[in-house]
């Protein structure tokens, strides 16, 4: 199964996670959410997997120049938050990583895809 990644080019920790696959030679296609945008289907999908709190970005800028009451934790649903992704796809935690086999890895830390990416060698 190929893998996915996904995020935006010029994100530092994008930048991060695609060096490190590509210091260690891994075969992977690229998907700029930014310019391609995201499917609702694919973005649900990842709710289910990964979490929809997991997949929004509360640390982003994009995110914290919402009006109070859209960004207020008790005002945010799953409805709401896919909405606010769809629209505006910087607001998806960076990189979400499809491994195949159901497998999403979302975020960048070395050591989980250390284990996660190299293992399926």
């Amino acid at each position: 199964m190929p893998i996915t990644i996904y995020g935006i080019k010029n994100c530092d920790t994008m930048k991060k996670a695609r060096a490190f696959l590509d210091k260690r030679g891994v075969d992977y296609a690229f998907h700029d959410y930014k310019t391609a945008g995201i499917e609702r289907a694919k973005l649900e999908g990842w709710a289910k997997k990964a979490g929809w709190e997991t997949l929004l970005n509360r640390a982003g800028t994009t995110f914290k120049k919402l009006p109070d009451k859209d960004k207020d934790k008790d005002g945010v649903t799953e409805k709401k938050a896919i909405a606010l992704m769809l629209a505006q796809p910087s607001m998806i935690k960076r990189p979400v990583l499809e491994l195949g086999h159901g497998k999403l890895l979302v975020g960048f830390k070395p050591e989980i895809y250390a284990a996660s990416v190299l293992a399926r060698r």
